[in-house]
């Protein structure tokens, strides 16, 4: 059994393998690519640097080849933005057990009509 403070004392290493882990790949892909957000072209340096974040684009934190070819330089924005379109995609995907089921119409209202019409004549 884990006590709070065990659990928090884990969570701080995993944080900190974390944090080293994206320090390393970091300072390749700013090394590889030129300070440009990917997506609004917008132009980093000097303290401001810190605005512009590794993107992983297939989305797996993990998969950190050397060529860096899963990489691509965001600023925070559009690296928000990236990953909230990618979740609305997850959830809303036909495949997805969180997208909402809608019952397709059956009845059609309108297939009695030319009968309707014609009893008027």
């Amino acid at each position: 059994m884990t006590t709070p403070s065990n659990t928090s004392k884990l969570d701080r290493i995993l944080a900190e393998t974390q944090r080293e882990r994206e320090r390393g790949y970091r300072e390749k892909a700013l090394r590889m690519y030129p300070h440009v957000c990917g997506r609004c072209a917008r132009e980093f340096s000097g303290k401001r640097l810190s605005e512009l974040t590794v993107h992983h684009r297939d989305h797996n934190h993990d998969n950190n080849p050397q060529d860096g070819s899963n990489w691509e330089l965001l600023c925070l924005y559009c690296h928000d933005n990236e990953h909230a379109r990618y979740t609305d995609q997850q959830y809303f995907s036909e495949e997805s057990l969180s997208t909402p089921k809608i019952a397709k119409a059956t009845h059609n209202p309108f297939a009695a009509l030319a009968g309707l019409m014609k009893k008027d004549d």
